[in-house]
């Protein structure tokens, strides 16, 4: 298993060029051997036929009168067997015949150069049935069977050869003669055409694979400097995004600090309305009552200067108490929004619709829990004057690491016209400053102003 991976590991190292020209010379070695063997036997198959075909052509030309001329019904005249002796000698392929055979249907040996095997009947081999078919069929150097054995003892490469001898007038085949031929230089010019064309396909496999190799090589040299070029930009790349992630996390301190700082701002601004021109109009009110007890009935414009100062003091006291966050260190985003929602309630007195649908866990910083806070109160705000009596509606919702607020009414909606007042653009402010994205679009007869952060 461990020799397994450290071949794995080295391959997977390896360069494309080294890769291809392991698996190619593989491939290339295989076909290189098959198509060799295929050549060497096609080249074999035809020398053997050719050599044979003259062979059988020329032995026909002698054996021919001899065996029709001396063949009965059954077996030969005694004399043909003198015959074959003096006329094989001196012919010119005398000295390179070892034996002779002529066969008879059925595998019937009636003449041979070895007297023990004439009348005996052996099974017919395939070559012997070409024969008998009317081919002329030939071996080189076959295993040997029963009724050779002795010429294949003798450790020669003989050419076994059979001829069809057919009738002159009729051109039935009359018998078939078989010739075992002691031929070593058909042996010699075999082994050189197998050499040869082992040679010849070896070395067009070797220059093809060396050209294809070549290509491969030039392909892999360029592949491999794109490669090194794309990891030093990658590596660059890694490098400026984890500085750009670094300066994103900065930014993102930053702006939460300074959302921090600026509502202890607006805390301190709304404490000192409350305890400063509050006091100040509480305390002009109460001298304008008793201005008016002093004179007598009440003259209208004391009637319009009571008024006048109530409203102020009113207003004033409205926006110290939107400008003063609430306590919300240790809430939940669910409490903080149902805070702000309640908050809405009671000072306008119209109800919203809230819906909650939070899955795990969200992990809140101050920066986060002011913002949905602000996000929650400045919505409703705007829907109320915007779409007085509208149905209104908050929806806190989570999916994935996304938590996502939207505040919606069934109000007309903005004006396509119209620019977006200071208050939202302090919002898109805050939810930016956190990393997240805000909108404000119309859907389904809705107007909704929506943000969404990854906590």
């Amino acid at each position: 298993m461990r020799g397994r991976e450290l071949v794995c590991t080295a391959w997977n190292r390896a360069s494309l060029a080294t890769r291809f020209g392991l698996a190619g010379g593989v491939v290339l070695l295989v076909f290189s051997l098959l198509a060799g063997g295929l050549i060497v036997q096609q080249i074999q198959r035809v020398v053997v036929r050719n050599t044979a075909t003259a062979a059988a052509f020329y032995m026909e030309s002698f054996l021919h009168p001899l065996v029709e001329g001396y063949i009965g019904d059954e077996a030969p005249s005694p004399a043909i067997r003198r015959a074959l002796q003096e006329v094989l000698p001196a012919t010119s392929m005398g000295d390179r015949i070892l034996s002779y055979k002529i066969w008879r249907p059925g595998g019937l040996v009636i003449e041979a150069s070895d007297a023990d095997l004439i009348g005996k009947t052996f099974p017919p081999s395939d070559e012997l049935r070409q024969a008998w078919a009317g081919q002329v069929a030939a071996t080189f150097e076959d295993d040997a069977e029963e009724e050779d054995e002795a010429e294949h003892a003798l450790g020669l490469p003989l050419l076994e050869i059979y001829s069809p001898i057919r009738a002159d007038w009729t051109g039935e085949i009359i018998a078939v003669a078989e010739v075992y031929v002691a031929d070593p230089a058909l042996k010699a010019d075999l082994v050189a055409a197998r050499n040869k064309a082992l040679l010849w396909v070896g070395g067009a496999g070797l220059a093809l694979g060396l050209l294809l190799y070549a290509i491969v090589y030039g392909g892999s040299r360029t592949i491999e400097a794109q490669r090194r070029d794309l990891d030093r930009q990658l590596a660059n790349l890694h490098r400026l995004s984890s500085h750009n992630g670094a300066l994103r996390r900065r930014v993102q301190e930053a702006a939460a600090r300074a959302a921090i700082t600026a509502e202890q701002g607006l805390r301190r601004i709304g404490a000192d309305l409350h305890d400063g021109p509050a006091q100040y109009l509480a305390y002009a009110s109460l001298r304008v009552d008793a201005l008016g007890r002093a004179i007598g009935p009440a003259a209208p414009e004391l009637d319009e200067l009571r008024d006048a100062l109530a409203q102020a003091m009113s207003e004033i006291r409205s926006i110290s108490r939107g400008l003063v966050l609430p306590d919300i260190a240790d809430m939940s985003a669910r409490q903080i929004v149902e805070l702000a929602v309640a908050a809405h309630q009671a000072r306008h007195g119209q109800a919203v619709d809230l819906t909650v649908d939070l899955h795990g866990t969200v992990t809140m910083t101050p920066a986060l829990q002011v913002c949905l806070f602000r996000f929650t109160q400045e919505g409703l705000n705007n829907a109320a004057r915007h779409a007085p009596g509208a149905e209104l509606g908050v929806v806190l919702s989570r999916s994935g690491s996304n938590l996502r607020l939207v505040v919606q009414d069934r109000g007309p909606g903005p004006a396509p016209d119209s620019v977006p007042g200071l208050g939202l653009s302090g919002l898109r402010d805050r939810v930016e400053a956190l990393g997240g994205h805000f909108g404000l679009e119309r859907k389904n007869g809705r107007t909704e102003l929506w943000m969404e952060v990854e906590t």
